[in-house]
């Protein structure tokens, strides 16, 4: 059975690349390699060895896409991952994630209608929950004002997404992410941002390798008990795995309606410094940090109930805060050993 996955190349997306080959599926990816590399092809087919398809361009282009579906008429599947992500730059570039986020998703919807594609895995964020005024947050929690563009492209994407299955033959899985981090145990594949990271986890990591002077924590002044930010962190390959199972009981009709939500975290809230604090302790490394004041979009807290995706889907998230921890790092030694090699 083919899925495309859109964004497959990227870093949630090869992990989940990785885990369907596992599975038996056959893979397509489509990746503009905006913020990755080709070379992660090669690092997938040495984990798996199989090298998925792969397919270069840009989603926002509507006729490259509507080929694309034309010469691929046997995918039973979409995952879709191709986004802009960081919360900081969409403040900065609003219209540039309006433009991204929403015309990818409003082309590969098109292109699964006019091609009779049935099942779409949308990758969601807990951004749309805003700032909730109740911890933990449930699937049911209300939908806030979103802090930030890129939480608000998360919230339209789901609106076109439920509309567009109201009218057409297609049933989608909205999963909302808490905070991936980690790498895959192999070390070949991880997260890669090119430039200066936006995340908190590829920014530990550079700081500690010697590529960034210090790790920017971005304010102290938070009503949380050290005055850091708090979030719900879970192993990226613990977030694959769950999209392989949406895939199969989507495959298999096991949906209970049309559109279903699952949050995907561990239930667990850690702050800036608790995360400082696991690196530190998981790698015996120790980091440079400098408190600047509060990002624009960054919400206080959050953290999921993961009771409804442990018990629907019969998946949970496994991988401890240091397992996470340590993994990045292990990653970011290995980019390291390569670079040398290459030099």
């Amino acid at each position: 059975m083919k899925v495309l996955v859109t964004g497959g190349t990227g870093y949630i997306g090869s992990h989940t690349v990785v885990e369907l080959q596992q599975k038996g599926y056959e893979v397509i990816i489509v990746d503009n390699l905006s913020n990755s590399s080709i070379d992660v092809l090669d690092n997938i087919a040495s984990i798996t060895g199989a090298r998925p398809m792969f397919e270069q361009f840009d989603l926002t282009d509507q006729e490259r896409t509507k080929e694309f579906f034309n010469m691929h008429r046997d995918i039973e599947a979409i995952i879709h991952f191709a986004a802009f992500k960081a919360v900081g730059e969409s403040v900065e570039k609003p219209l540039k994630y309006y433009r991204n986020n929403l015309d990818s998703l409003m082309n590969v919807l098109q292109g699964m209608i006019e091609n009779g594609i049935q099942n779409i895995v949308f990758s969601s964020s807990c951004t749309v929950y805003g700032q909730p005024d109740k911890l933990p947050v449930s699937e049911n929690s209300p939908i806030q004002k979103a802090w930030s563009p890129y939480g608000n492209t998360k919230q339209m994407s789901e609106e076109i997404i439920s509309f567009t299955t109201d009218v057409n033959d297609i049933q989608a899985i909205l999963l909302r992410y808490f905070n991936p981090i980690g790498a895959h145990e192999s070390a070949k594949i991880g997260e890669l941002p090119i430039g200066v990271p936006n995340c908190l986890m590829p920014y530990i990591t550079q700081t500690a390798v010697g590529i960034r002077e210090f790790l920017r924590v971005w304010g102290d002044d938070y009503p949380t008990p050290d005055g850091t930010a708090i979030r719900d962190y879970i192993h990226v390959v613990d977030l694959a795995k769950a999209h392989v199972i949406a895939i199969e009981r989507m495959i298999e009709n096991r949906g209970k309606k049309k559109v279903e939500i699952f949050n995907l975290g561990t239930g667990n809230g850690f702050s800036v410094m608790e995360v400082i604090k696991s690196f530190e302790r998981s790698t015996g490394v120790k980091l440079n940090y400098q408190i600047l004041e509060r990002r624009l979009g960054d919400i206080v807290e959050v953290w999921s109930d993961t009771e409804y995706a442990n018990k629907e889907l019969g998946w949970k998230a496994e991988k401890t805060l240091d397992e996470m921890t340590l993994s990045a790092w292990k990653w970011e030694e290995a980019l390291k050993r390569n670079s040398e090699i290459a030099k």
